[in-house]
């Protein structure tokens, strides 16, 4: 298939875009670079370096390359932020995603795939399925939620078959592709860059949550079996026009635990700072995988936190500056 990425060059767009081409598909990159990493584009892959605000040059690019399907991962990700900046989110997460469905349909592309998130649900202290009760606590949630809904009204009216994936922490390394973000705000990344000398503390947002250590508890996903997931429901869509699954590795480890375990793989002792609750935070959110499981006969090859901490933690000693020289 000859497929258009999204965000392909940052850390999940851009894993998946390598999946695609190693899996013998054509890939054109799209990405405006904000967040994203040149040095992280796949060869192989076309790339087109604009913003999904550029209706022009997206126009253009859709309408002329004839594309089988799209798959989206150009989204501000930071649920913090999104409190503090809604309009900014609201505006690149969701306005530049209806316009990029609404070209999609113009250029007579058939799949569209979702990078989505657990933060369209409610906090819950049990293990969240595709039927858990929805509500977003952030901004950023409520934006994705939002997005596949309308896909869900394209899905109606155009005949857009999509794909939905609401995954958890996204985390861990492939050889010569990892976590970099500038500035750093996911935990697994920020403690290394402690243990690097990049920071001086990690910072525990909340300790009266009710959970067993009083931090949030979150499932952590390595970035292999999220790429994984992402191929396989992109090949389902031949069959289904509405997709919609978890992706977690169905383990819950807290704050403090992922800090723990950052010490024991890097030998460093990693100091941590107690604060307030930061908005937009929920208690819990842990992924029942039992839908793509069975139906897509997809598992979690890495989810060991151990193991994940490890191979983050080669990327990051090999990486000290990311992708800069």
């Amino acid at each position: 298939m000859n497929i258009f990425v999204t965000g392909g060059a940052g850390y999940i767009g851009s894993a998946t875009a390598e999946a695609l081409l190693n899996a013998g598909h054509s890939v054109t990159v799209y990405d405006s670079l904000v967040t994203g990493h040149r040095e992280a584009v796949p060869k192989g892959a076309i790339f087109i370096e604009a913003a999904l605000d550029d209706s022009r040059t997206l126009s253009r690019t859709l309408l002329t390359g004839k594309f089988d399907a799209v798959m989206h991962f150009a989204a501000f990700i930071e649920a913090g932020e999104s409190m503090k900046y809604p309009a900014r989110f609201y505006n690149n997460n969701f306005a530049n995603s209806l316009s990029l469905m609404d070209i999609a349909v113009q250029a007579d592309v058939k799949k569209f795939v979702l990078s989505s998130t657990a933060a369209v649900y409610q906090s819950s202290d049990q293990p969240l399925t595709e039927e858990s009760p929805l509500g977003p606590t952030n901004v950023y949630g409520h934006t994705k939620l939002m997005t596949e809904q309308a896909l869900d009204w394209y899905r109606q009216i155009h005949g857009l078959h999509f794909a939905a994936l609401r995954y958890f922490n996204a985390c861990g390394a492939l050889p010569g592709r990892g976590e970099a973000h500038q500035p750093e705000s996911h935990l697994i990344p920020r403690v290394l860059q402690i243990a690097l000398g990049k920071a001086e503390a990690a910072t525990i947002y909340g300790t009266d949550y009710p959970t067993p250590d009083g931090t949030c508890i979150r499932d952590y996903i390595h970035i292999a079996d999220l790429v994984s997931a992402h191929l396989l429901a992109l090949d389902a869509l031949e069959k289904s026009d509405r997709l919609i699954y978890n992706v977690g590795s169905g383990n819950g480890y807290s704050v403090r635990e992922v800090i723990e375990m950052a010490r024991k793989v890097t030998g460093h002792a990693i100091p941590a700072i107690e604060s307030p609750r930061r908005p937009g935070d929920s208690a819990r959110l842990v992924a029942s995988s039992k839908k793509i499981r069975s139906e897509l006969n997809w598992k979690p090859e890495h989810d060991n936190l151990e193991d994940i901490i490890a191979s983050a933690w080669e990327w990051h000693k090999s990486h000290p500056n990311g992708y800069s020289k």
